[in-house]
């Protein structure tokens, strides 16, 4: 099935009058108040203008010069690998195979040892813990420690031999599992209770609603958590009385279909509505677990150009078929070979179906880490939308990080995001969590501080993609979703800031602006050393998340 309405939770129709703050809205660049009636922004405007509308029959929340604006979109989540990532041990600061050990060896509980987050090129030495002494640190219990970029796991060797692992391709004796075997480790520790899913679900919801997200896009796919996980994730959007109110669920299949007819038995196997045939459809892996597909060598592993998971002829049909059905399609594709593939099938499905039928599509590509300019006008020749994650860049792109590690000088050219929205490609922004935290401001301030300067955007152009072009990017039903007019749906989040700023795009003049000529919607600051603190998330006029100071 595919998506055309979503239907919203019932909610107890009330009205609230939020003033003496600061309301992000092209109806009104100097409005401090705003009017929400039921699940409809009711009106924009001046403190004057509030004063006559307050009355006794609404909530009234004094702002105290918080700022309200429209709520984030994150473009692509996984949700269960998010709430299980919260939940396991932290490996993100980890330096060396010996901390590691001692993390295993301190994790409580008698289940499996599951981690998240280790990152071998910022160790002074990269040697990894072989499965022995893992398996010797768990004390016997299964253990799966995920990359950063979850494209690869160190497991213990009990969990290699209970899970089978032995005759997949991507394993290694030494323990570092890559493409099927690492897909297998994953599933065998993902054989839990429904009401397991949904409660690591859940503590992913309630994270992102505490981090001003309204809707994450979630990237489901046969070889993360399987049809029941989607289902799960597809779930939290049904309402219904009693129904916890918390961020929409956008959801993606990531399956592979070569014909129309294929595309729709899948579509119509899933027995919940999915946006498209989308997301994590590999068509390569990452690079920092050096299997993105490159044309040339990793610059620190002679020989290795990464995998290709899907051919020139299995991409484009799948394109195609998506096409007819008028449905979107799509990859998960990082390295510049793994995107060589990817617009070599645009071309062919072209050719059989019609350049028009796929631009109407809204096909999506994701990540898109490696484009050079003829790439990027070919993806803006096919009106291909790119759902990119800042976080990457700000995590690995500086100088000596693993980019460069990887890439050497190719590195500079990496995550476009200028180049992208110059040619006039389609660009949405998320977290690709847990690969990257659900922190949005953090990764607005990414695109303005990229490690290319020629890449950085303007504060306004980043936060537009990471809310607006969400949903247009889901290609959603409602074309105001994303923007604070009257009219527009209830969806927001409300910001304690320490300074409010217009940022100039041109780096060249003045970087940051207070002045009120400008006519332009004022954001936070975002070079203060701290970002600005979420206080209520409200979607569709229903609160999904509340600080005690809001009403204090």
């Amino acid at each position: 099935m595919t998506e055309a309405t979503s239907a919203a939770s019932p909610n107890k129709r009330n009205v609230v009058l939020y003033r003496n703050g600061s309301v992000y809205t092209a109806a009104d660049p100097f409005a401090t108040a705003m009017l929400v009636d039921g699940d409809t922004v009711a009106w924009v405007g001046s403190e004057q203008a509030a004063s006559s509308i307050a009355d006794s029959t609404m909530e009234i929340i004094d702002l105290r010069g918080s700022l309200v604006a429209p709520g984030f979109v994150d473009s692509h989540v996984h949700l269960t690998e998010t709430g299980i990532a919260l939940d396991s041990l932290q490996l993100g600061q980890v330096r060396s195979a010996r901390q590691l050990l001692d993390a295993v060896q301190a994790a409580p509980g008698n289940g499996p040892v599951l981690g998240h987050g280790w990152d071998e090129s910022t160790w002074a030495d990269p040697a990894l813990p072989t499965p022995d002494e893992l398996e010797r640190a768990a004390g016997g219990r299964h253990v799966y420690l995920s990359r950063a970029d979850v494209h690869s796991a160190l497991v213990s060797r009990s969990l290699t031999a209970a899970a089978g692992l032995t005759d997949l391709d991507g394993f290694s004796p030494a323990g570092h599992l890559k493409r099927a075997a690492h897909s297998a480790a994953r599933r065998a520790t993902r054989h839990l209770p429904d009401e397991a899913l949904r409660g690591y679900q859940r503590r992913a919801l309630a994270e992102a609603a505490a981090n001003g997200y309204v809707a994450a896009a979630e990237m489901a796919a046969p070889h993360i958590g399987g049809v029941a996980d989607l289902r799960l994730a597809a779930a939290w959007n049904t309402g219904g009385p009693g129904t916890e109110a918390v961020p929409e669920v956008l959801p993606y299949w990531g399956e592979l279909a070569l014909s129309q007819e294929h595309a729709q038995s899948v579509l119509d196997g899933l027995g919940v509505t999915v946006r498209g045939l989308a997301g994590d459809l590999n068509i390569d892996g990452s690079i920092g677990s050096r299997t993105a597909a490159l044309r040339a060598d990793y610059s620190d592993a002679a020989g290795e150009r990464g995998s290709l998971y899907l051919s020139v002829d299995e991409a484009a049909a799948h394109l195609a078929a998506c096409s007819v059905l008028g449905i979107q399609g799509g990859f998960h594709v990082i390295g510049d070979a793994g995107l060589d593939t990817a617009l070599a099938a645009l071309d062919l499905a072209a050719a059989e179906v019609g350049e028009q039928r796929i631009r109407s599509a809204g096909h999506r590509f994701e990540h898109v880490e490696i484009a050079d300019s003829k790439a990027v006008e070919r993806l803006a020749h096919y009106s291909v939308t790119v759902s990119s994650q800042p976080g990457f860049d700000a995590a690995w792109g500086a100088a000596g990080s693993l980019y460069e590690q990887r890439l050497g000088n190719r590195s500079s050219g990496m995550n476009a995001f200028a180049s992208f929205y110059s040619a006039g490609v389609p660009i949405t922004f998320g977290s690709d969590s847990p690969v990257t935290p659900l922190r949005p401001w953090a990764s607005v301030r990414a695109c303005l501080e990229h490690h290319n300067n020629d890449q950085r955007i303007s504060a306004r152009a980043a936060f537009l993609g990471h809310t607006r072009a969400g949903w247009r990017a889901a290609k959603y039903h409602n074309p105001m979703a994303g923007q604070l007019v009257p009219g527009a749906p209830a969806s927001f989040a409300v910001w304690d800031v320490e300074e409010l700023m217009v940022q100039v795009a041109d780096g060249r003049v003045q970087s940051w602006s207070t002045d009120p000529r400008a006519r332009t919607p004022l954001l936070p600051a975002l070079d203060t050393g701290s970002d600005p603190v979420c206080l209520q998330t409200v979607r569709d006029g229903a609160e999904l998340y509340s600080s005690p100071a809001l009403r204090a």
